[in-house]
């Protein structure tokens, strides 16, 4: 695994930490996401939207495909929860972290990395 993959993994698994504590469940797959792009040596773009990078990960991961619901649902947290108007309720968290979960874990298999 080159060692910039190993980066973004390492990044991605102290969001998940946190993300269980907080709202940061959409950054764990966000950098999952880079770091799946970046084993492929796949040029990506400075975003936080899960959906803009899924179709480009779709590329080199078509099977993906699949979680296209569960980044949808995520999507929102990378920013809109942090501005007046939109609040994350409980509820919110926990089922971000369901979803977080659902996609770790299918990234992490890919990688050959315990879940």
């Amino acid at each position: 695994m080159k060692q910039t993959t190993s980066e973004w993994i390492d990044k991605a698994e102290a969001d998940w930490h946190v993300a269980q504590m907080s709202y940061r469940a959409q950054q764990c797959i966000e950098k999952y996401l880079k770091a799946r792009l970046e084993e492929a040596s796949f040029p990506f773009q400075r975003t936080h939207d899960l959906l803009l990078l899924h179709q480009v990960v779709l590329t080199v991961e078509p099977s993906w495909q699949a979680l296209q619901m569960h980044l949808a649902f995520l999507n929102p947290f990378a920013v809109a929860f942090r501005y007046p108007g939109m609040s994350a309720t409980k509820a919110d968290a926990k089922d971000a972290i369901r979803h977080c979960r659902a996609v770790r874990k299918i990234i992490r298999l890919a990688f050959g990395l315990p879940v």
